[in-house]
């Protein structure tokens, strides 16, 4: 396991990406599954830096895990801001059109129709989000 510990900032979304897919480069990550994680990343990481210690900024602990039976990738975000479970947000509709639908949720519905699990908690002051895809 590896952690970056990155105060949480769009301007670090490159050094975030850069360091998770050291990690999976190292894993031999097929390239279909590393865009998918790579958006992923983005989507929670970028969330983190907009709104969990709004207007101000903090840390941020990115953990990246391989393992090997199955291959899989484990990564976790960890951030002290308001607690915030995105997993209790409603899927959007996405049966109507962008101008029907409401504003905000896209984002993580693509998370969780992308990646195989993803588990949410709040623990000891921090949000902790874990996403995994199997390779």
């Amino acid at each position: 396991m590896r952690e970056l510990d990155i105060e949480a900032k769009t301007d670090n979304l490159a050094q975030v990406l850069q360091f998770v897919d050291e990690e999976l480069e190292k894993a031999g990550c097929p390239m279909k599954a590393m865009m998918q994680i790579d958006v992923a990343v983005e989507e929670i990481f970028v969330n983190i830096a907009c709104y969990a210690y709004n207007p101000e900024t903090g840390p941020a602990t990115i953990r990246t895990e391989v393992t090997k039976e199955p291959l899989s990738v484990i990564l976790t975000f960890l951030d002290h801001g308001v607690p915030y479970d995105p997993l209790k947000k409603d899927d959007p509709d996405i049966t109507l059109s962008a101008e029907e639908r409401q504003i905000g949720g896209l984002g993580i519905f693509l998370v969780k129709k992308s990646m195989d699990e993803i588990y949410y908690e709040y623990k000891d002051g921090q949000n902790i989000l874990t996403i995994k895809k199997n390779i």
